[in-house]
């Protein structure tokens, strides 16, 4: 599998996070970033195609946004929206971002 996908736990709850809304954008020539596709988390926290090779992956720089207030709404917490930026070297490799979770605190990583 080639593209880009994503895991969203819930570190505080121990459990994934479904219903995450995650956005990718791609930064164009001109230094400005331009939608490259939506999805939500599935019941396992993830979003197993965010881009796929075939669909336009590119070298470049990409960046995934959270919106994890909205996952947060019926609780305190301190972050609205989380934005991984991140370089796709090899478009022809698959890319994973995974982002561990808490109300007050986050962490990512590239995975596997």
């Amino acid at each position: 599998m080639i593209g880009i996908s994503t895991h969203v736990l819930d570190t505080a709850k121990g459990r994934p996070a479904l219903g995450v809304r995650v956005t990718a954008e791609r930064k164009s020539p001109s230094g400005n970033f331009v939608a490259a596709g939506e999805a939500i988390t599935d019941n396992n926290g993830r979003i197993a195609q965010m881009l796929a090779g075939d669909a336009g992956l590119e070298a470049g720089v990409y960046r995934l946004t959270f919106y994890v207030g909205d996952y947060f709404k019926d609780q305190d917490h301190f972050y609205p929206d989380v934005t991984v930026s991140f370089l796709v070297v090899d478009p022809s490799t698959h890319y994973h971002v995974p982002l561990l979770l808490s109300p007050y605190g986050y962490t990512t990583y590239r995975g596997t």
